[in-house]
């Protein structure tokens, strides 16, 4: 990248867990980080948009710090640049925010510093940074996302047959991840652990098929997170009870939430949204397109500002 060149990176968020695929399955959704970079005299952050309005401007963005340690890991200096941060993520909502953020960084490292980075290089980078790889996954490849983080490999599979819409319920508050795990029992017992890895592996079984209506039906049976972490979040249990009412396939919390995602025959999305809009008045409720591209890059003379 030389002077006058303009970098662009469009990152999408995600949602993960869906019920028993807790920390191992994400899915990307439309919404978008994107960076527009040019070089310049020293590193630093313009945020563009609401939500990133309070991103610190150096290297203390989280942005920053991942480009900055893939660099190093590299032995790389990352050349200065600026960069502008454009992004309708909500922050501490549970739909891949910092994971964006994370393959944002990798990707600004793997162009600056001219890496080469392969799919499977960012994965296993972003998942050691993240802890695990459903939302990091789904923002790096788009679609769905299967995967297994151990300490000394991570293991995904990507499916982009993905037949249902989505429509998120977004309340007003904050659930950051670290309350959110807080909750969480230390250990679950042998028939319990048995009985919620069946669930889990039906789950993978519809996703698989498109069988909706099972994937719905074991995302309400979650044993792991859901049922601990609704005394944070009563509109899990809200939403699912209003699912059966409205004809779609089933709910469950997105992320560490408190957004709670829910899934419908496709082309029933928009009206889905209407109808929870007017029960959830004290929410924000969206239809939104699943994203099937993942992290793309751009590299023009002229990217007109957005």
């Amino acid at each position: 990248m030389k002077e006058g060149d303009m970098l662009k990176i469009t990152v999408p968020g995600s949602t993960a867990n869906l019920g028993p695929g807790f920390d191992s399955i994400g899915l990307a959704l439309g919404k978008y980080l994107t960076l527009e970079v040019k070089v310049a005299a020293q590193l630093h952050f313009i945020p563009m948009t609401e939500d990133v309005k309070d991103i610190p401007t150096n290297g203390d963005n989280l942005i920053a710090k991942v480009a900055l340690k893939v660099a190093s890991m590299y032995n790389k200096p990352l050349p200065p640049c600026e960069v502008k941060v454009w992004s309708d993520i909500p922050m501490a909502r549970g739909i891949g925010s910092s994971a964006a953020a994370i393959i944002a960084g990798i990707e600004l490292a793997n162009q600056l510093c001219q890496l080469q980075l392969t799919h499977e290089d960012k994965l296993r980078i972003a998942s050691l940074e993240e802890g695990h790889p459903d939302n990091v996954g789904a923002s790096l490849y788009g679609g769905l996302v299967i995967g297994l983080h151990e300490e000394d490999q991570t293991e995904i599979i990507c499916v982009k047959n993905i037949e249902v819409d989505a429509v998120v319920v977004v309340p007003k508050y904050e659930v950051f991840t670290s309350d959110a795990r807080n909750v969480l029992p230390q250990s679950l017992d042998y028939k319990t652990a048995v009985e919620a890895s069946a669930i889990s592996n039906m789950l993978v079984a519809g996703l698989m098929t498109n069988n909706w209506s099972l994937v719905g039906k074991m995302m309400n049976k979650d044993l792991f997170h859901q049922p601990y972490r609704s005394t944070l979040i009563p509109e899990i249990k809200l939403v699912q009870e209003k699912m059966n009412e409205l004809g779609a396939y089933g709910s469950a919390l997105s992320g560490a939430g408190p957004t709670v995602i829910c899934f419908i025959e496709k082309g029933k999305g928009h009206t889905l949204a209407e109808k929870l809009a007017a029960d959830f008045s004290n929410c924000d409720v969206e239809h939104l397109i699943i994203d099937l591209e993942g992290c793309r890059v751009e590299l023009n003379q002229e990217v007109k500002s957005r």
